[in-house]
């Protein structure tokens, strides 16, 4: 059987960038058992919870949810929301280790992907917002979404 080609989505994570400023990203491999590769498939996963932790010299992905593979029998599956260990090289490792201990930053799985075959998760490192900097994204967005509307409505009057 011969391997799938190009990039797959199985999930993103669109309240990321609402939360965090992302500053940086990661591309990293994700171990799993078979019958997570087969939910995964199925698009079974949340990822809005999950969050990024190194723990020693590893990273680990904490409150992924991996809903249990639909054909499974109840002995066989896998639990939902156990850490997974994800797969880096040891310079990325290290200087995400040291900008983590430094800056305070928060890794957050951007978008799950199976790339030629092999799951894989992007992660992003960044700093949480407060309350005030997601009114001022709002705002912004409210703002450029009128203007363009204005120009829309200008340029229909003109012809």
């Amino acid at each position: 059987m011969a391997k799938e080609q190009g990039i797959k989505a199985i999930a993103t994570n669109r309240a990321a960038r609402h939360e965090f400023f992302i500053e940086d990203t990661f591309e990293c491999g994700i171990v799993l058992v078979g019958s997570e590769v087969k939910s995964l498939r199925e698009s079974k996963v949340q990822i809005t919870d999950a969050f990024g932790l190194m723990d020693g010299d590893e990273m680990w992905l904490h409150n992924l949810h991996i809903a249990p593979y639909s054909h499974s029998q109840g002995h066989t599956g896998h639990d939902p929301v156990r850490r997974r260990k994800l797969l880096l090289h040891r310079r990325e490792l290290d200087r995400i280790a040291n900008r983590l201990k430094h800056e305070r930053l928060s890794l957050v799985p951007m978008r799950m992907y199976f790339k030629d075959g092999h799951a894989k998760v992007e992660l992003g490192m960044g700093k949480g917002k407060k309350n005030y900097d997601k009114r001022q994204d709002l705002a912004k967005r409210d703002a450029e979404r009128d203007t363009a509307r204005e120009m829309g409505r200008a340029l229909k009057q003109g012809h």
